[in-house]
């Protein structure tokens, strides 16, 4: 039963939430569609692709990407277009500008300050191990010597 649930999902592959009343007819057209829609996010589920999510909101945005490609506009252009209606938060790799910069720069800051916090800590543990006093030095030779 177990190799049966397995193989079927194997065999499924990628499932899109895209109908087939929204495909164009037009091979190219679509896999630009497809390739626009990889980088935007569903408004409402946030975690999915316009092209993965069941949600109505995502339907509309499939269908505007498809709209502006069948009028004639580059990739740039319906993306742009899609921003400006809804905002940089459908962009899955938003640009490195503005507000965006800090999320951007706030990673790598986090992992420098980590960094330093350790080194900082494992130095002074380092030091304070290596500063016995004279009874502990005397203890540890006469330990040493038995």
């Amino acid at each position: 039963m177990r190799r049966l649930i397995l193989m079927l999902v194997l065999m499924a592959g990628p499932v899109f939430a895209v109908q087939p009343d929204e495909v164009l007819s037009d091979a190219g057209l679509e896999a630009r569609a497809r390739a626009i829609s990889v980088g935007l996010r569903c408004p409402v589920c946030q975690g999915e692709t316009i092209d993965d999510s069941n949600a109505p909101i995502s339907r509309d945005l499939r269908l505007a990407v498809r709209e502006r490609l069948v009028a004639g506009d580059t990739d740039a252009q319906v993306i742009g277009y899609i921003v400006a209606r809804y905002g940089e938060f459908v962009l899955f790799d938003p640009p490195a500008r503005g507000i965006n910069l800090i999320l951007w720069l706030a990673g790598p800051a986090m992992l420098l300050a980590g960094a330093g916090v350790a080194f900082a800590t494992l130095r002074r543990r380092g030091s304070e191990a290596a500063a016995l006093s004279e009874a502990d030095k005397a203890r540890l030779d006469e330990i040493l010597k038995s």
